[in-house]
């Protein structure tokens, strides 16, 4: 008991898992972002359902400037509108919604929002919902909380207006609400013009590392958001994550995580989608088929209550290491790091916690699971990379080194969950456009950034990824000083290096002298 209650020592790597973090009004300054830096952040989220993009430019800006000043490295992520109804409350003034009466539901945007009209930007709702039917409206990012968001019984439907019986009293206050009506199809396209407009420009521009897709209900999704990518350059090796939000996103989960190169289960609409108690099953079989496909899943919706207090419920703290257990690879904060009060306690606790979690993690069932999925015969990538964690274990190494120009490799070791940190070295490839010369590895290696254990460096494009031995030599020395610097590697450490020598992968085991 004593070793439980020991204090968590300050590591260069605060936890294996990953921390996706939402900037906006209370996260957007130079000084604020750095601190969320230091804290464990290494994915930015910029939500495009709300602000524009000179708006998110100025945030992205103060983000250059606070990965300058911090040296930690951060991958940016462009999350979509997508099929999202919203309320439109133009005057912004608080909306008291009492029990048991009625309010109508409007696709007639020229009407003000108020107790008893809500208009919204959706003029099918009328010919999609029926009598009895739920619908839940709340301020975006609601955090559950009953004042602050209301349940909808559908009453009637008139023309396109559709009538509805108030559940509980509430006050909707803000210029956006969301609304989301339960296990019904909606007729409205996963990318919006609006999304491509902000991805083809804004996106463009930035270079964007990840796609969050929101309302991902098809593997045909991701496949027109891929096609749509590949049309604007250097956006053709933007990493896509299907955003499954409800049943009709989970019903086709097979089909759309074979697409998408990533998965954010978004755990606030889907908790709304799904009576509660399957809310745990669904966590818990998606989270295992990516991991068995080698593909990150994002955790959505885990300290809400942190938005505005300074520490997480009991039930939450317990829900972050159940998500660490079940094999998340990142957690995605939200309301709590967009408009919460302790953006960067937040991401230091939920941090601290990921890291206890990661201590008790059976590494050695999850091995035996994965082996036994990807079956035999392995290809000679699968078990390579097996054979690398499985050695590290055996010799308890204090990191992996693995050097890649694609990132594939060091992905499919990060794969089999290794207890200790994988050095992921990106070799730049030097490619063209017949017009001029570039090096490319960047992207590479901050896409790394949303993976559990996979802490990459950008190596000097001197050095190729298959090489001489002695380029390769240098390489590693400069990749052993950055783990030297960084405390993860001590004198006398073990340390298992995975690299391409010729045709041939060789996985070594070196001991260090001093």
């Amino acid at each position: 008991m004593a070793s439980i209650l020991e204090p968590s020592k300050a590591n260069f790597f605060p936890a294996m898992t990953k921390i996706v973090g939402t900037l906006g009004p209370r996260s957007r300054s130079v000084e604020i972002i750095s601190g969320c830096l230091n804290a464990g952040m290494s994915v930015a989220r910029f939500d495009f359902s709300w602000g524009d993009a000179v708006y998110h430019q100025e945030t992205l800006d103060n983000l250059r400037a606070a990965i300058k000043s911090t040296k930690k490295l951060c991958a940016v992520m462009l999350d979509t509108v997508g099929a999202e109804m919203q309320v439109v409350n133009k005057s912004e003034k608080a909306i008291s919604l009492q029990q048991d009466g009625n309010v109508i539901l409007t696709p007639d945007k020229g009407q003000e929002a108020s107790s008893e009209v809500l208009p919204i930007n959706f003029d099918g709702l009328a010919k999609a919902v029926k009598k009895g039917d739920t619908i839940f409206v709340g301020q975006y990012l609601f955090t559950g909380s009953e004042t602050t968001s209301v349940w909808l019984e559908v009453d009637k439907v008139v023309g396109d207006d559709v009538d509805c019986k108030i559940k509980n009293s509430a006050t909707l206050a803000g210029a956006l609400f969301t609304l989301h009506a339960s296990q019904i199809r909606i007729d409205l396209p996963t990318l919006t013009e609006k999304d491509k407009v902000n991805i083809s420009s804004w996106g463009v521009a930035n270079k964007i590392d990840f796609l969050s897709l929101s309302y991902t209900r098809h593997a045909q999704d991701v496949r027109e958001a891929r096609e749509y990518l590949s049309k604007l350059g250097d956006l053709s090796q933007t990493q896509i994550f299907a955003k499954i939000e409800n049943v009709e996103g989970l019903t086709h989960f097979d089909e759309i995580l074979q697409e998408a190169d990533g998965i954010i289960l978004s755990r606030g609409n889907l908790g709304i989608d799904l009576p509660p108690e399957k809310v745990f099953l669904f966590q818990k079989a998606a989270l295992y088929k990516c991991n068995m496909a080698g593909k990150p899943a994002v955790l959505t919706r885990v300290v809400d209550s942190m938005t505005d207090n300074l520490r997480p419920t009991r039930a939450e703290a317990t829900d972050v290491a159940n998500a660490v257990l079940d094999g998340s690879d990142a957690i995605l904060l939200g309301a709590e790091t967009l408009r919460g009060l302790y953006p960067v306690e937040t991401i230091s606790i939920v941090g601290k916690i990921c890291a206890e979690a990661e201590k008790v993690f059976n590494q050695d069932l999850y091995f035996k699971k994965t082996v036994k999925y990807v079956g035999e015969p392995m290809t000679h990538l699968e078990s390579i990379a097996s054979s690398a964690v499985r050695a590290a274990i055996k010799v308890k190494a204090s990191v992996i080194i693995c050097f890649t120009s694609s990132g594939r490799a060091a992905r499919l070791i990060a794969k089999y969950r290794p207890t200790m940190p994988v050095l992921s070295v990106v070799i730049p490839r030097l490619k063209t456009n017949q017009l001029r010369w570039s090096f490319s590895g960047a992207f590479e290696a901050r896409q790394s950034l949303i993976v559990r254990g996979l802490f990459p460096m950008l190596a000097d494009p001197r050095h190729p990824a298959e090489s001489t031995s002695a380029t390769n030599e240098s390489v590693l020395k400069v990749a052993l000083d950055h783990g030297k610097a960084s405390g993860v590697i001590k004198s006398h450490d073990r340390v298992v290096v995975c690299q391409k020598v010729g045709d041939a992968s060789v996985v070594k085991i070196i001991e260090l002298e001093d």
